[in-house]
């Protein structure tokens, strides 16, 4: 009796064999033998013939050809777009920016930045561009881009073949947080969010500062390397372009402007993510804190010492930041200010980092003499855009250092528009930026304090 399973198995061992050969003659010939493509094992075992997959192929080129040409298309708006549709090239000009678009297959020299792409036969124009935002303040240095329409002429054979769309901008207005924020990572960010990261970056006037600094930001706009033109020096073949970021307004995303659907709630959300930020709302944050931005040169806090006493007096935990190398990093900088509740700063770039600020977090700038509208216009309206609540601290007359340098009855103080219109800009930043420091009253400024402490830490208001 217990002889016959092995009997039973023996006996079934011949046949296990026999149908093992076919299997692995399969497999001798896949991994060894050469002589089947691998393709055909697939079509042969899932059962999906020849022609059924090529359709598959063909049917999902053109989706995708579809999708880019829509995407593109949004960029421009009227005439241009219509132009777009006809000719396959267009260039949307707004008082800010330059947007050239083609929606046909294009050809990149990297050596000199020209741009080859078809047009009406016996037809050639050239298109200068110089891909920065605001096109009425061209920072220097900015490498011009040459779009060549060659009509019947060819240009030189493609080296590297892209699957995606190449979006050409420059990193040329580096130094700045306001500048860079305003001028580069929101327009990139509305210029191409819409691609859902099928698009190849092309980044001019390329830094290692600029990658460092923003680098978790473009690939988040992009699954394919950025593109570094001064390194590469080639010829790229692309299924379309674009040339230049669509600007909005200042620290600004219109939802209603071209391309559409965009906001500064959704920006900040996909800087959260960019950065792996921890805090979405101040109510996550276990002890009210509060960030003060130490300035060592023009806008200084004469009097921060007392300032900083009061800050934690009124119940807040401090972290002050002078220009450091804590700055310099920034994946850990705004971790840092992510943990804040509250920011304080002067009127200046370094409040751009409100961007960073979880939402219900309080913004207090501290609104120097002549610098009212850009105070609100830059920062003000900027916070109330994205769900950070603005508090302003406006500063008398007696608490700026210009009030020892002219007389309380000069135009400075009576008039600060004058400056504006006798010298325009350049004049009045000479007087409001460089020259003004400021010492608090620290009795106004502990209400400001007060008022900020209860918005981030009083339940009713926490969400």
């Amino acid at each position: 009796m217990e002889k016959e399973p092995k009997r039973m198995i023996f006996g079934a061992t011949p046949i296990i064999l026999l149908l093992s050969i076919p299997l692995v003659c399969v497999g001798i010939d896949f991994f060894w033998g050469n002589n089947i493509p691998f393709d055909r094992w697939r079509r042969y075992f899932s059962g999906i013939e020849q022609s059924s997959l090529s359709k598959k192929i063909i049917n999902e080129t053109a989706h995708d050809q579809e999708l880019m040409r829509f995407h593109l298309s949004r960029l421009v708006r009227g005439e241009d777009r219509r132009q777009l549709e006809s000719t396959g090239f267009a260039c949307d000009r707004t008082i800010h920016s330059v947007v050239c678009v083609a929606n046909q297959p294009v050809k990149i020299d990297t050596r000199n930045m020209t741009i080859y792409t078809k047009s009406a036969p016996n037809r050639i124009q050239e298109t200068v561009i110089q891909p920065h935002a605001r096109q009425e303040d061209i920072p220097p240095g900015i490498t011009p881009v040459h779009v060549l329409q060659i009509g019947n002429s060819t240009p030189p054979a493609c080296e590297f073949e892209h699957d995606a769309p190449a979006l050409v901008f420059s990193s040329g207005a580096m130094g700045n947080v306001f500048h860079e924020m305003n001028e580069i990572i929101i327009p990139l960010f509305i210029t191409a969010k819409q691609f859902e990261s099928r698009v190849v970056l092309v980044l001019e006037d390329y830094t290692p500062k600029f990658m460092s600094k923003y680098g978790k930001v473009l690939s988040g706009l992009t699954r394919y390397h950025v593109l570094n033109p001064a390194l590469n020096r080639s010829l790229h073949c692309f299924p379309g372009s674009v040339i230049g970021l669509r600007y909005h307004d200042n620290l600004a995303l219109n939802s209603s402007e071209i391309p559409g659907g965009y906001s500064m709630s959704g920006f900040r959300d996909f800087l959260r993510k960019a950065y792996s930020l921890k805090f979405s709302h101040v109510s996550q944050i276990p002890k009210p804190r509060l960030m003060l931005l130490s300035r060592t040169n023009t806008r200084r806090f004469l009097n921060e010492d007392e300032m900083i006493q009061l800050i934690k007096d009124v119940g807040f935990e401090l972290i002050l930041v002078k220009r450091s190398k804590i700055v310099s990093n920034t994946n850990r900088f705004v971790q840092m200010i992510n943990s804040c509740s509250v920011l304080v700063g002067a009127h200046g770039a370094g409040l751009t980092n409100e961007i960073f600020l979880p939402n219900g977090a309080v913004m207090i700038q501290v609104e120097l003499l002549g610098t009212e509208w850009g105070s609100n216009t830059y920062y003000g309206d900027t916070a109330r855009a994205m769900g950070v609540r603005y508090l302003r601290y406006k500063i008398e007359p007696e608490e700026s250092s210009l009030a020892r340098v002219y007389g309380r009855d000069d135009e400075v103080f009576t008039d600060q528009s004058s400056l504006f219109r006798k010298g325009g800009y350049r004049a009045a930043r000479i007087v409001y930026l460089d020259m003004q420091n400021v010492r608090v009253n620290l009795v106004r400024f502990r209400q400001t304090l007060v008022e900020a402490l209860s918005l981030v830490t009083d339940s009713d208001l926490r969400r």
